[in-house]
C-alpha cells in the first residue's frame, strides 16, 4: 500500500463541533468514511441525533450507523444521565471531574466502533477528543487511546489493523473552530450544549468552552444561544 492511499474510516460523531470537525478531517484524508452515532441515555439525546443525521446528509454518507448504550444511563453517576444530578455551571478554570463526566463512556463507544471496523474492514476510527477536555475528562488523554489501541491489536483478529486517530486532540478550541471553517465543516449542523434542545443554555461546560473557542478565534457562532 502507497503512502499517498486513501484508507477507509469510521468516524465517531456525537453531532458536537469536534466531532464535525473531525468528521470533515475524516473525510480529507479518507477514501470512504462512514459515520457512528451512540447516545446513551443524555439529557439532548434527540437533539445530537438530529445533529449527526444532518452532518452524515451534508457530506452524502450512505455508511451510518446509530445505535444505543441507554444502560451507561441505568448505570448513572453523570449530570448527563441522570436528571436528579444537576448539570453544573461552566468553571473553565477548574480542574476537577465534572458531573458531566459519564464513567468510562469513551471506552463504551470505541469498543463499539472496533467492532464495526473490524466487519467494514476499515482501517482507522476517527474520535474527536481534545485534551483541553483531559483535565475533566479522563478518557480525553491522549495515553487513553495509545492504551486502547494496544488493546484492539490484542483482542481483534491477526489481519486486522485499526488505528485510533485523534486529529484535533492537541488543538485548542480557538483552533479546532479556524480548522473546521478552513475546511467548509457545517458548525452550523453541530450541537453542543449538554442541557438544552431548542436553544443552547451558554452556561455549561460544553457551551462555555465552544462560545470561548469561537470568541478567541473572532469568529461568530453559528447556532443561537438562550442569552
Amino acid at each position: 500500500m502507497s503512502p499517498n492511499q486513501k484508507l477507509s474510516a469510521i468516524c465517531l460523531v456525537s453531532g458536537g463541533m469536534d466531532s464535525c470537525v473531525s468528521a470533515a478531517i475524516a473525510k480529507q484524508e479518507s477514501e470512504e468514511i462512514a459515520l457512528l452515532h451512540i447516545s446513551y441515555g443524555q439529557r439532548t439525546e434527540r437533539r445530537e441525533r438530529r445533529a449527526f443525521e444532518d452532518i452524515a446528509d451534508f457530506y452524502n454518507v450512505e455508511k451510518r450507523l446509530a445505535v444505543s448504550i441507554e444502560y451507561l444511563a441505568k448505570i448513572g453517576g453523570s449530570s448527563l444521565t441522570d436528571k436528579n444530578i444537576e448539570v453544573s455551571e461552566a468553571d473553565l478554570e477548574s480542574k476537577k471531574i465534572p458531573t458531566s463526566y459519564v464513567p468510562f463512556r469513551n471506552a463504551n463507544m470505541l469498543s463499539i466502533a472496533t467492532s464495526w471496523a473490524e466487519v467494514l474492514r476499515a482501517n482507522s476510527i476517527y474520535v474527536g477528543a481534545v485534551a483541553e477536555d483531559s483535565s475533566g475528562y479522563p478518557d480525553c488523554r491522549p495515553e487513553f487511546y495509545a492504551a486502547f489501541e494496544r488493546t484492539i491489536e490484542t483482542g481483534t483478529k491477526s489481519e486486522t489493523r485499526i488505528k485510533i486517530v485523534t486529529p484535533i486532540i492537541h488543538l485548542s478550541k480557538a483552533e479546532i473552530v479556524k480548522k473546521g471553517i478552513e475546511l467548509g465543516a457545517p458548525l452550523h449542523l453541530s450541537w453542543s450544549c449538554y442541557r438544552s434542545e431548542d436553544l443552547a443554555c451558554g452556561a455549561c461546560d460544553s457551551c462555555a468552552l465552544r462560545l470561548r473557542g469561537f470568541s478567541q478565534a473572532n469568529v461568530q457562532d453559528p447556532i443561537h444561544y438562550q442569552n
